[in-house]
């Protein structure tokens, strides 16, 4: 039976995540890495966990199988946003070597992680090689969109493909800005969250031409996330259903964008687990098997 499953919007059955308390471990550990990690503040770890907390319930509420990642004094803060480090297809597991260097460590403690619960592992990116989680999104379940970035590169989007194509999957790759340079977190899914079958949340302004006419033409409904809710997240946005949204407080042209195209949406605040380190829903979770069966 496949443990895991490559689609975006599905019915999510299991994910694995990182909670505060394996992944910040102290106020101390804050102190000592938000700044060079690029976070736009310090978060404060009593209020990061109420946060977590509340944003777990979801999927407990939900009867979605939690996996929790441990915690590993090697890596940083950083590990909490837990999907950048490998990518879930049909076939098991591909691991990813990460574009910013503090966080190299993370693949390694994933594939530890796989290999106790009985996954299976398709691959690794190798260097010169560094991929991303956060730059793949699936189009359908013979096509993945993956963003050619500054933390995604050429090598390996080309290991990619290798592991993939065989298998008879499209790889199609995202030309993306520059926009704030090589210090900021700028993924493929921080402009585009696909939600249920042809639907998705953008952000236009920094789409690709041709990758947004390659979305109308396969059908897609696009929501728009307006200029005023980019920084706060608004683009970045999780499926656990389809049209079952889990979203940041806070951006409420986008939120109200989905509930017009039927979604139904669950809100959590996150200032201090999101928006200060700059990672929404889709960033803190590494989704497993999704099913169409519920």
């Amino acid at each position: 039976m496949k443990n895991t499953a490559h689609t975006e919007y599905l019915q999510l059955e299991s994910v694995l995540i990182k909670p505060v308390d394996s992944a910040f471990v102290s106020q101390e550990k804050i102190d000592q890495e938000w700044n060079d990690l690029h976070y736009l503040e310090k978060p404060d770890f009593e209020v990061a966990k109420e946060e977590y907390k509340n944003f777990e319930a979801i999927f407990l509420n939900k009867k979605i199988k939690v996996l929790h990642l441990p915690e590993n004094e090697r890596l940083s803060m950083d590990s909490m946003y837990c999907r950048d480090a490998s990518v879930a297809t049909d076939f098991g597991v591909i691991l990813c070597r990460m574009g910013k260097t503090e966080r190299r460590g993370e693949p390694l403690a994933q594939k530890e992680f796989y290999l106790k619960q009985g996954i299976d592992i398709l691959g690794t990116i190798e260097a010169p090689g560094t991929l991303e989680g956060g730059d793949v999104a699936w189009l359908d379940e013979r096509t993945l969109a993956v963003g050619h970035t500054y933390r995604t590169n050429r090598s390996g989007i080309e290991q990619l493909k290798s592991m993939l194509e065989p298998h008879g999957v499209e790889v199609f790759v995202i030309e993306l800005p520059h926009y704030k340079g090589p210090g900021d977190v700028f993924h493929l899914m921080s402009i585009f969250s696909p939600v249920a079958e042809k639907l998705a949340v953008v952000y236009s302004p920094l789409m690709p031409i041709y990758f947004r006419n390659d979305l109308l033409g396969r059908g897609y409904e696009l929501v728009e996330v307006p200029e005023e809710e980019f920084e706060s997240m608004g683009c970045n946005v999780l499926s656990i259903g389809p049209k079952k949204c889990i979203m940041i407080e806070g951006n409420p042209v986008t939120e109200q964008g989905l509930r017009d195209k039927g979604c139904e949406i669950y809100l959590y605040k996150g200032e201090h687990i999101s928006i200060m380190g700059g990672g929404g829903p889709t960033c803190l979770t590494r989704p497993l098997k999704r099913s169409s069966n519920k």
